[in-house]
């Protein structure tokens, strides 16, 4: 039986928000303050599912987008 302690969770979660914004502010250029307040919000499974979006993004735009879809 594995434990994930609430520092675990955090590390993981804090990890992931590292890599989205990494590869957002590649993909599309530099996130904006609004946007990455509202990204640093989002749960594991959301940053999952952004991570996994952001291979379809070519502006800020659709990152605007992908806020409003889900």
């Amino acid at each position: 039986m594995q434990i994930v302690t609430s520092w675990m969770r955090q590390g993981i979660q804090q990890g992931e928000l590292t890599l989205i914004l990494r590869l957002l502010n590649r993909r599309i250029g530099e996130v904006n303050p609004q946007l990455q307040e509202r990204i640093q919000t989002l749960s594991t499974a959301e940053l999952e599912n952004l991570g996994e979006a952001l291979l379809d993004f070519t502006t800020a735009a659709d990152l605007e987008a992908w806020f409003e879809g889900r």
